[in-house]
């Protein structure tokens, strides 16, 4: 396990912090439900590119609940941490991992991308079974999906801008 360093703990929580941001800064209503479409994808699937997993997880995480606690999204806090932290723990250990080592920096990215898409459709459907009812939980998922693409698609834009900053920042 990597020593804990004040730089990661800083890294962690400005990753956390861009997170709630990019979630909170453009949004797109779905219309039907109440939820809407954001960029913070984006940075839930770099988390897990630029952080170890720990690290990852808790900044996906916090960055996603905290932008649901401050847009009124109460009763999702626990279950968009849950979500996006694993989102972002799976990404890290599959582009550290021996995976990622093996593929092209941006096909690692995409994975990653594709395990967001994954996990935030099928996550917030099985947790809104339980809240709304299997009809609304299952008209939910294209929003998740086309949101999952979307962060996907900016993700992949904005790593190669980061992966150099981020290089000498975590030298």
């Amino acid at each position: 396990m990597k020593k804990f360093t004040t730089r990661k703990l800083v890294l962690a929580a400005l990753f956390a912090a861009l997170t709630c941001v990019a979630t909170m800064s453009i949004r797109i209503p779905i219309y039907g439900t109440q939820g809407y479409i954001h960029p913070g994808d984006a940075l839930v699937i770099l988390c897990g590119v630029f952080l170890d997993p720990v690290s990852a997880l808790l900044a996906a995480g916090i960055g996603s609940a905290l932008a649901d606690l401050l847009g009124g999204y109460f009763i999702y806090v626990p279950i968009t941490f849950a979500i996006k932290g694993l989102v972002a723990f799976c990404g890290s250990q599959l582009y550290h991992g021996h995976l990622g080592a093996s593929l092209h920096p941006q096909a690692a990215v995409a994975f990653c991308g594709v395990i967001d898409i994954v996990f935030v459709a099928l996550g917030y459907c099985l947790c809104e079974i339980f809240l709304y009812g299997l009809p609304a939980a299952v008209a939910s998922v294209p929003s998740n999906i086309v949101q999952g693409v979307s962060g996907l698609v900016i993700a992949f834009i904005l790593y190669p801008l980061l992966h150099g900053a981020f290089e000498r920042i975590s030298a």
